[in-house]
């Protein structure tokens, strides 16, 4: 029921999704006087693999975090959540209100035995592929061992979706900093990259913002608030190129041409960097697992978030992280 389309999306991308992965199920949470017109006699497609969950109630877009998990606790979110905890749902899919599906999810799941605060992580474009970084707002003020532990976390995650074994193939950590000297920083990163050192992770060690989109890591580690800002400024970049190269192909009749002559290339850079296919963002650290759609999401990018959840729940990635967490020998979990 989330999101700035609501059902119109999510209904057609978990169209698409079942029919793409025939050994899932879809539960459509919402509201049955919505869903049921809307759906008619699809649900018989899928020779049931698609039922409908009744939730009276929908968290708005912007409401107030504390509204929502007080006073809508039938809610499709709330009721959502409540179906992963239960072991009905494997995995829980929402581009609803970010804050309150956190707040929610955390009420609901708890967080796993060593993690002090769940964490968003998301995925970049780079120049080798894509990195995840967290955290991307949900923790604005982190102590070294947050950020310790939102490495472990980044890294089941990778080895989870990527299917790279963290023990033989252990994904690469980096610390996001003012520089690549341990000299850099301020006490707090300081501190996290001595843990991060000491964690048995492959920590690459401090990098700049720069290295981001290089690809040098396959996992980013930072606060909230500067992951929060370096999305938000990768997000007006791509707008900012992508609005300016139509400007300048459309300036006159030669440029016109010059457009029709790169469409090729123009079609193959759009599609290496289109944000729908990187849509999907892990709320790590729970006992459970959740995953945060963009609002804006059309339906391409809803399933590419709906291919990211089940990929989590195929590969066990609660398991995963406690596990990781369990064998880690720190302060952090004594």
């Amino acid at each position: 029921m989330g999101g700035d389309h609501g059902p119109s999306v999510t209904l057609s991308a978990a169209f698409d999704f079942l029919r793409r992965h025939p050994d899932c199920a879809v539960v459509l949470v919402g509201r049955e006087d919505v869903l049921r017109p809307m759906l008619g006699n699809t649900p018989t497609e899928f020779g049931g693999r698609m039922r409908v969950h009744s939730a009276t109630e929908v968290v708005e877009m912007h409401e107030p975090v504390a509204s929502a998990l007080r006073n809508k606790k039938d809610s499709s979110m709330r009721q959502a959540i409540n179906l992963v905890k239960s072991g009905e749902a494997d995995a829980a899919t929402s581009a609803g209100n970010t804050g309150a599906l956190m707040a929610i999810s955390r009420f609901v799941l708890k967080t796993l035995p060593g993690i002090d605060r769940p964490a968003i992580c998301g995925i970049l474009p780079t120049a080798k592929g894509h990195t995840y970084m967290l955290d991307l707002g949900a923790n604005v003020d982190c102590q070294p061992e947050h950020l310790l532990q939102f490495g472990l976390m980044g890294a089941m995650l990778v080895s989870a979706l990527e299917h790279k074994d963290y023990l033989t193939h252990s994904p690469s950590v980096g610390l996001l900093n003012i520089g690549e000297e341990d000299i850099k920083g301020n006490e707090v990163a300081k501190k996290a990259a001595e843990l991060l050192k000491e964690s048995g992770l492959n920590f690459y060690g401090n990098i700049e913002g720069n290295d981001i989109f290089k690809g040098v890591t396959d996992v980013v580690v930072c606060d909230g608030f500067v992951g929060n800002a370096v999305l938000k400024a990768a997000e007006g970049i791509v707008q900012l190129m992508a609005g300016t190269l139509r400007a300048e192909f459309s300036r006159n009749l030669l440029t016109k041409m010059a457009a029709l002559a790169a469409r090729p290339v123009l079609r193959a850079f759009k599609k290496r960097f289109d944000h729908r296919s990187y849509n999907g963002a892990g709320l790590l650290g729970l006992k459970g697992i959740v995953f945060k759609s963009h609002g804006s999401a059309d339906a391409y990018a809803f399933r590419c978030a709906l291919e990211r959840s089940a990929e989590a729940a195929r590969e066990r990635l609660t398991d995963k992280i406690m596990a990781r967490m369990l064998a880690l020998q720190s302060p952090v979990i004594q």
